[in-house]
C-alpha cells in the first residue's frame, strides 16, 4: 500500500513527494548558485570567481556531516538477511506498526523470504559480485524485464538529450545571442531561470498523483518541443537580421522560461520518480544505477559540446535540433511507457513486457480480472488502494 499524507489539503504520497523534494533541492540549489554569482559579480574578478568556486564547499562539508546518521535501506538489508534491522527503520519511517509489518511484508515476498520467518538474521542465496543479477538484467532478461530497461534507460537519456543542462549551464551565452548586452543583466535573467525552475518543481509536486506519471510527462515533453522549437525560430531571426528584433528578444527570453517551467513540472521530477519505481526490488539497485549513468554521461556530452555545436549549425539550429531529441522522446514515451500511478514496486514487473502492445495486454488482463471471482480485489498484480 502506498503511504499517503495530508499536504495543504491534497491526498499526496509521501514517497513521491520525498523523491520531487530532491528535485527542489537541486533546483533551489541552481537559484542560489545563480544568485551568489550576481552577488560576487560584484566584487573584484580575483575574488568574485574564488568566491563562486568556493561557497559550494560549505553545503558539500553540512552533506557529508548529515549522512553518518542516516538509515541503511530497509529493502537492501532485507536482501542481506538483516531483517530486524530493516524492521527498525520501518517502524521509525511508518505511520503505524501495522503499516510497517505490510512493508517488510511485501519487501519479504519479493526476496523470496517465508512469510512467517521473523529471526532478526536470515541465510538468503546470494550471488558473487552480483553476477546472477547482471544476467538476468543484460544477457537472459525475460521481457518484462527487457521492457523494464529500456523505458528506464530511455526516460534518463532523452531527458538529458532534449538538452536541459545546456540552457542551464550557458544561459548566459542564450541570453547574449538573444540581444542581452549587460552583463548585469544577462545574470539577471540567470536568477530568472534558476527562479522558474523552483517554482514549477513545486506546483509539479500536487500534480503527480493527482494527474499520473504519463499526462504529465507527455504534456511536459510537448511544451518543451514548443519551446525548444520556438526559441529556435526567435534566436535564428535574431541571427538574421542586421538590426535588433525587440519581438525576437522578448520572444527568446520567454521561451527560454517556458522551456525550463515545460521540463521542470514533468520531465525533470518525474525521469526520477519513475526509473525509481519500475525495476523489481532484486533488480532494482543494478538497473536505477544504469540509468543514472546513461543519464549523467549523456548531461556531460551535451554540456562539453553545446558550445561547439552552435559555432558548427547556429545557436538557433542547436535548438531546432533539442526540439527534434525531445519530439523522439515523445514518441517514445507514447509508445512503450505504461502508467504507473498506484503501483507498488514489487508490481511493477507484471505490468512491463509487451512494449508497444501493453495498451492491449493491460486491457485483456482487467477483462479477465474483471471475470474472475476476485477481480475486484488483484488487477495486474497490483494490490488494490484504498
Amino acid at each position: 500500500m502506498l503511504k499517503k499524507t495530508k499536504i495543504w489539503g491534497f491526498d499526496i504520497n509521501i514517497t513521491f513527494v520525498i523523491l520531487y523534494l530532491v528535485q527542489v533541492f537541486i533546483n533551489s540549489g541552481i537559484l542560489l548558485g545563480y544568485v551568489s554569482n550576481y552577488a560576487f559579480s560584484k566584487l573584484p574578478t580575483n575574488l568574485g570567481w574564488r568566491f563562486m568556486l568556493g561557497i559550494g564547499a560549505i553545503p558539500s562539508v553540512f552533506l557529508a556531516l548529515v549522512v553518518i546518521g542516516m538509515p541503511e535501506s530497509p529493502r537492501w538489508l532485507v536482501m542481506q538477511g538483516r531483517l530486524g534491522e530493516a524492521r527498525k527503520v520501518l517502524d521509525k519511517t511508518s505511520d503505524s506498526k501495522e503499516e510497517s509489518q505490510q512493508r517488510l511484508s511485501d519487501i519479504k515476498e519479493a526476496a523470496g523470504i517465508p512469510q512467517d520467518c521473523n529471526d532478526d538474521i536470515v541465510q538468503v542465496q546470494k550471488q558473487s559480485h552480483g553476477e546472477g543479477v547482471w544476467k538476468e538484467l543484460l544477457i537472459y532478461p525475460t521481457p518484462s524485464v527487457r521492457h523494464i530497461l529500456v523505458c528506464g534507460i530511455g526516460i534518463h537519456f532523452f531527458q538529458q538529450a532534449s538538452g536541459i543542462d545546456a540552457v542551464v549551464l550557458y544561459s548566459p551565452r542564450i541570453f547574449e545571442k538573444a540581444g542581452i548586452t549587460s552583463s548585469n543583466d544577462k545574470l539577471l535573467a540567470t536568477v530568472a531561470v534558476g527562479f522558474t525552475k523552483t517554482v514549477f518543481i513545486l506546483v509539479a509536486t500536487f500534480l503527480l498523483d493527482r494527474i499520473g506519471r504519463r499526462p504529465l510527462l507527455l504534456s511536459s515533453v510537448g511544451g518543451m518541443v514548443l519551446s525548444l522549437a520556438t526559441l529556435g525560430f526567435g534566436l535564428t531571426m535574431i541571427d538574421h537580421s542586421d538590426e535588433k528584433l525587440p519581438w525576437a528578444v522578448a520572444l527568446s527570453i520567454a521561451m527560454v522560461l517556458a522551456y525550463v517551467a515545460f521540463f521542470s513540472i514533468g520531465m525533470g521530477p518525474i525521469t526520477w520518480v519513475y526509473s525509481s519505481e519500475i525495476f523489481p526490488l532484486k533488480l532494482r539497485a543494478q538497473g536505477t544505477s544504469m540509468g543514472v549513468a546513461v543519464n549523467r554521461v549523456t548531461s556531460g556530452v551535451i554540456s562539453t559540446t553545446f558550445i561547439l555545436l552552435y559555432k558548427a549549425i547556429t545557436i538557433g539550429g542547436s535548438f531546432f535540433l533539442f526540439a527534434g531529441v525531445a519530439t523522439v522522446g515523445w514518441l517514445f514515451f507514447y509508445a512503450c511507457l505504461p502508467e504507473t500511478r498506484g503501483r507498488t514496486l514489487e508490481d511493477m514487473e507484471v505490468l512491463f513486457g509487451s512494449f508497444f502492445k501493453w495498451r492491449s495486454a493491460l486491457k485483456d488482463e482487467q477483462r479477465k480480472s474483471a471475470g474472475g471471482d476476485n477481480g475486484g480485489q488483484i488487477q495486474m498484480g497490483t494490490k488494490a488502494q484504498e
